[in-house]
């Protein structure tokens, strides 16, 4: 085993979205992670599309037991008793019903009880469904994203679920591991969507107490109303992507565009006026065409890659940004360690409760 995390070990509870990604950057560290998985075929998403999660699961064993068996139960029980970190995404009350909930850890008070839900451990939505897209809806940040004048844009699932979610559990978890150095105790950590999702969200609060962030009627500085910081369709309907938020790198890109004698950029007023006169000048070469140009002129200005471009991009390339795992591409481990080497990504494996049980009993 190598890493940083190399030695620690993780029980994962089924689970969809943040709670697999979570426990996936757990074993890019390092960390033995033993995914708990419910016995039979995956089922599949509402697309009816099968396995289609399965990238989320490399890097670690995985063990088939049925929380309805009192015997597996047990087992699974075992495994939490030995482990660092128990990682669970149910709603709240569904494992304590199982035996498992946090009063556990007075049977091993080394454990980080890490628990990831949308509405948190309390409130009166924590026992409702939601799905990322309300997380953010709620916490102001939905409204926040996309143009004046267009509807709000989710932003994949990467706010709520990710960014706000499996990246805050981490977090929660590594500062845990900390604190148990100190103390030599565990704690229960809960972390949810839309507590993450707000503290994603920081810089806009602070831009609106200051009077930077505005209603989205008038268009903000980063929701891409501003004509330098935003999209444009080239000649051949692929897009380049602006963010010369900086004068110098405004100057840059007038420049090399050729489009002189536009209104004061600050004056939201006039944002429609500059952002047609830039349309228009970048629709008039491709893409590739307008990402030979702007190689070497500081101004913010790169192509809009899809997914199959920028797994080839050179620079990606250059920085191993992407790796093969069982014949499919996928997003490299990260961040690079100047001491310790992270294992490389492999394909899930599977392993018996009792194999795993015996084993971690043998050394712990």
């Amino acid at each position: 085993m190598s890493g940083p995390l190399a030695g620690v070990r993780v029980v994962e509870m089924p689970g969809l979205g943040p709670t697999p990604h979570a426990c996936m950057l757990l074993a890019d560290l390092g960390a033995d992670v033993i995914r708990i998985r419910r016995p039979g075929p995956d089922l599949p998403g509402p697309d009816g599309i099968p396995n289609a999660d399965a990238g989320l699961y490399r890097s670690r064993r995985s063990v088939d037991a049925d929380v309805k068996d009192p015997t597996d139960l047990a087992g699974i029980r075992e495994l939490v008793l030995r482990a660092d970190i128990l990682v669970e995404g149910f709603r709240p009350g569904v494992m304590e019903r199982l035996g498992l909930g946090p009063e556990i850890c007075s049977d091993a008070p080394q454990l980080i009880y890490a628990r990831m839900t949308g509405w948190g451990q309390s409130g009166d939505r924590a026992a409702t469904a939601g799905h990322d897209i309300n997380y953010l809806a709620v916490t102001g940040v939905l409204e926040a994203m996309g143009p004046a004048g267009s509807p709000p844009v989710p932003p994949l699932s990467l706010v709520g679920d990710f960014g706000g979610g499996s990246m805050l559990l981490v977090v929660g978890v590594l500062a845990a591991l900390h604190d148990r150095t100190r103390t030599g105790r565990g704690q229960v950590i809960d972390a949810a969507m839309v507590d993450g999702a707000g503290l994603l969200a920081a810089l806009q609060w602070s831009w609106k107490t200051a009077g930077r962030w505005g209603s989205r009627d008038q268009g903000n500085l980063l929701d891409g109303s501003a004509p330098f910081y935003a999209t444009y369709r080239c000649a051949d309907g692929r897009f380049v992507a602006v963010g010369a938020l900086e004068e110098k790198f405004w100057r840059n890109l007038v420049d090399t565009l050729g489009v002189g004698d536009l209104p004061d950029r600050w004056d939201r007023a006039s944002w429609p006026v500059i952002g047609a006169a830039l349309q228009a000048r970048f629709g008039t070469r491709t893409r590739d065409e307008w990402g030979s140009v702007f190689a070497d002129v500081d101004a913010c200005v790169t192509p809009v890659l899809d997914f199959d471009e920028a797994a080839v991009d050179p620079v990606a390339v250059q920085r191993g940004s992407f790796v093969r795992v069982d014949d499919a591409i996928t997003p490299a481990p990260a961040p690079r360690f100047s001491r310790t080497v992270l294992p490389a990504p492999s394909a899930p494996s599977a392993a018996s409760l009792g194999e795993i049980v015996g084993e971690w009993s043998a050394t712990r």
